[in-house]
């Protein structure tokens, strides 16, 4: 019993030690781990506090060099700034210098130009006392005033032109006197026969003779320049053909076929045909036929007895010789009513002068209808009131196809007197008429458009040849002006066939040896 219980304590001291035993190798392996693994960490921090040094100084170096390279480029810019700002200051010098020679230049010109002001003053006030001087001998001399001396000159002109006005009156309401009764008395007579009088009906084609055939081929030229020139300066078309000896020149502007008839002639005649004697010849030839349009102005003053027509009037008269109204001469026209409206005033005893130039002016309007707008009705009286006509003549204008009502006798005359010269039988031909307000209107189209400094309706209507101002219009543009004037007589005209639109652009380079 004892033996087991020694046994068992032993066991239990047994065990005890071997307990006691494992907890102290446990503590001296823990111990020795322990140690190690400080050892470890001490390690780890020193290599981390020699790695933390190198990367230290790797920044300070990186820094260093960053800041080197800052400041280096800094310096190089801080330079080139002040390289600039110097340049500047060299060029602020300079121009301030050439202003300062500017300025004293001006101050010079200046001080010049106040000496002349001064000199021009001083030479003026003795201009104006050398001038009041000899006002003042002269009215000594005279012994009277300037404004007495301009009153007493201005009342012998006055008298003296009253005293020319008065006899001229007398003398022509005496010639009406002696001629009234007499002239009277065959106004139902004239008014009659007139229907079988002769009158020119205006055509579209003038004939020019040529000495010989040859001369067709100088007309033409080289290439056609010749001709081609003279078409483009008159607006006119020659026609050459097989006509022996001859040129047709093809037009509806009389005018115009008279000046290229007159410039062809004296081509013919001169021999020298060439662009530049062309342009010259037709220069003459629009300077004579301008002094042929005054000429037959007053011729037709003359013829009608009426006197004291402004001179612009007289030339507007001579332009209607070349006028139509439905193929009757306007010109010839016009004296005729001016005639028969002064035997039909004579008869029935109203002012025969009045009626006379109230028949003359009837139709004025119609020399410049095709210029200017409106009806050429209010064109005349328009130009009547511009010109100082009395309202007898205005009104006798407005009222000859009765827009207006008459306010006097003479107006009614005049509507009797023509209304009698335009019913006599072959008097007028309505399709001339409208064939020429068709190239008119032609004519007013290509005009309207910018840029278009003349245009000629040529080919009796079937061509409209248009120059332009080379400056205002360039090459592509005339592509699209022909364009667009082609569609603007589509939409407003009325015509058979077509019409060829032909832009002329011609530039002229000219330039003297002196």
């Amino acid at each position: 019993m004892q033996i087991e219980i020694i046994l068992g304590i032993g066991i239990i001291v047994a065990a005890v030690g071997a307990f006691f035993a494992g907890i102290a190798y446990r503590k001296q392996v823990a111990e020795a781990q322990y140690g190690s693994a400080e050892q470890k960490a001490r390690k780890i921090v020193d290599d981390a506090i020699k790695e933390g040094e190198n990367i230290k100084k790797e920044a300070r170096f990186e820094i260093k060099e960053e800041v080197f390279k800052t400041r280096n480029d800094a310096e190089k810019e801080l330079k080139e700034r002040r390289n600039e700002m110097q340049r500047l200051e060299r060029r602020i010098l300079q121009k301030e210098e050439a202003i300062d020679k500017k300025t004293e230049s001006l101050e010079k010109k200046e001080s010049q130009m106040n000496q002349k002001e001064q000199q021009l003053l001083e030479d003026k006030e003795k201009v104006d006392q050398l001038k009041q001087q000899h006002l003042t001998e002269l009215e000594k001399i005279s012994g009277l005033s300037s404004e007495q001396a301009k009153e007493y000159l201005l009342k012998l002109v006055e008298d003296d032109v009253k005293h020319e006005a008065a006899v001229m009156i007398k003398e022509i309401e005496q010639r009406a006197k002696e001629e009234a009764n007499k002239r009277a008395r065959e106004v139902l007579g004239i008014a009659i026969q007139k229907c079988a009088a002769d009158h020119v009906a205006e055509t579209t084609v003038s004939v020019v003779a040529l000495p010989s055939d040859e001369m067709k081929g100088r007309i033409i030229g080289r290439e056609g320049r010749n001709i081609r020139t003279l078409e483009t300066l008159t607006g006119i078309d020659l026609i050459i053909d097989d006509t022996p000896e001859a040129v047709i020149l093809s037009g509806f502007d009389p005018v115009r076929r008279e000046v290229a008839r007159i410039a062809l002639e004296k081509l013919i005649v001169d021999g020298r045909i060439h662009p530049a004697r062309i342009e010259e010849m037709v220069e003459k030839a629009k300077r004579e036929v301008e002094q042929m349009i005054r000429e037959e102005g007053e011729n037709a003053t003359f013829d009608t007895g009426v006197h004291g027509l402004h001179s612009e009037l007289i030339r507007l008269l001579g332009k209607m010789k070349f006028r139509t109204s439905y193929g009757q001469n306007v010109l010839k026209h016009s004296i005729e009513v001016s005639l028969l409206s002064g035997l039909i005033a004579g008869e029935i005893g109203v002012d025969v002068r009045m009626a006379k130039r109230a028949g003359l002016l009837h139709d004025i309007g119609k020399a410049v209808d095709h210029e200017m707008e409106g009806s050429h009705i209010s064109i005349g009286a328009e130009l009547c009131r511009k010109h100082k006509e009395s309202p007898i003549i205005i009104n006798a204008v407005e009222a000859h196809h009765g827009d207006v009502e008459p306010t006097s006798l003479i107006a009614v005359i005049v509507q009797a007197a023509d209304s009698i010269s335009a019913a006599r039988p072959g008097a007028r031909r309505e399709s001339l008429e409208t064939y020429i307000q068709r190239l008119h209107k032609l004519e007013d189209i290509a005009d309207q458009f910018k840029g278009v400094e003349k245009s000629f309706a040529i080919q009796a209507g079937r061509e409209i040849r248009i120059m332009v101002l080379p400056d205002q219009t360039n090459d592509e543009e005339t592509v699209l002006l022909a364009r667009d004037v082609a569609k603007q007589i589509e939409n407003e005209l009325e015509y058979p066939g077509q019409i060829k639109v032909n832009v002329i652009r011609e530039t002229r380079a000219i330039e003297y040896a002196k």
